[in-house]
């Protein structure tokens, strides 16, 4: 199972940890683009998610109908046929993801198509308000188990094990409940709510970060410092998890800690992006909030820096 564990290279980053959201691999200084290094990516030769993948949203404790939205409204923005929405967008921001797939498969590159499946609420701490990453699987294999992304989504008073001292959220892979004698994996994440246990790590750039350079905080696009935060998280586990589903498709560096699509590029959300600046944003002339894409319904988002494979570099919307 990929993890978002930073062990070896916490020592190394605690003067700037606060800027990074601890994403499925070890975080790289960020950079500018006239510095960035480039990074060799590598296909492991296994599984990607492919054909029509469903996303199931499991929320886990207290959250208002209008959180909710803003997540469901951000998966509906990702595999819009004909992006109708103003550009930059989510679509676009998620077409990146696209040259994984001709990579691993020139000759035929398979398709991903990711819509909203079902949403399952639990606002009665079914397993109490500290849960370990056993019970993190528990509650992910609740979702529909074939050809789905289960997503666990817990609120800002429920602490998971490693929450904020190691991560903001995890992907991996379980094994599904037998049908006629076959089982099959499918993928999970898990993301929390940092706005009241650790924003300054999981929620940056639109809460002042713990440790170093301290740049005023910028205003989140939907008003929600820890939903804007987890849609960060989310879109950067999205896209480890279908580009390294099983631990074996494509990442850099060691497999307990891969550098993947989005992980790769930490810290980065627009062009010019160093440690304790995210980068040049759009910003909301109406409200001030700074994001780079659009989305379904109106929203505006901010989506993180994705490798793109074909030219070894962070590429950004803005």
């Amino acid at each position: 199972m990929a993890s978002l564990v930073y062990t070896h290279l916490l020592l190394q980053l605690v003067l700037v940890i606060s800027l990074f959201h601890f994403n499925l691999a070890a975080r790289r200084l960020a950079v500018s683009a006239e510095t960035q290094q480039p990074l060799l990516f590598q296909y492991h030769n296994g599984p990607l998610l492919t054909g029509k993948i469903s996303i199931n949203l499991i929320w886990y404790g207290k959250f208002q109908p209008s959180q909710r939205a803003i997540v469901s409204d951000f998966i509906a923005s990702l595999s819009t046929p004909t992006p109708t929405t103003a550009q930059p967008s989510v679509a676009t921001w998620w077409k990146t993801t696209d040259k994984y797939y001709h990579l691993s498969n020139s000759k035929n590159p398979s398709t991903l198509v990711l819509p909203m499946g079902t949403q399952i609420i639990d606002e009665t701490y079914s397993l109490g308000k500290s849960l370990s990453n056993q019970q993190i699987e528990q509650l992910a294999s609740k979702g529909a188990q074939a050809n789905a992304i289960n997503v666990v989504l817990t609120s800002d008073d429920v602490v998971v094990e490693g929450f904020c001292m190691s991560k903001c959220g995890t992907h991996g892979s379980l094994t599904g409940a037998s049908v006629q004698g076959k089982s099959n994996k499918f993928a999970y994440i898990w993301v929390g709510n940092s706005e009241t246990q650790c924003p300054g790590q999981c929620a940056w750039p639109f809460h002042q970060p713990i440790y170093g350079p301290q740049s005023p905080p910028l205003v989140a696009p939907n008003n929600d410092v820890g939903l804007d935060g987890m849609v960060i998280n989310l879109a950067s586990l999205l896209a480890g998890t279908t580009t390294n589903p099983f631990g074996n498709g494509f990442f850099q560096g060691p497999k307990d800690a891969p550098l993947e699509a989005a992980s790769a590029c930490p810290g980065v959300y627009g062009k010019g992006a160093y440690p304790g600046y995210a980068g040049d944003l759009l910003v909301d002339l109406a409200t001030g909030a700074s994001y780079n894409a659009n989305g379904a319904n109106g929203r505006k988002y901010l989506v993180p820096a994705l490798f793109d494979p074909s030219t070894q570099t962070c590429s950004t919307l803005a």
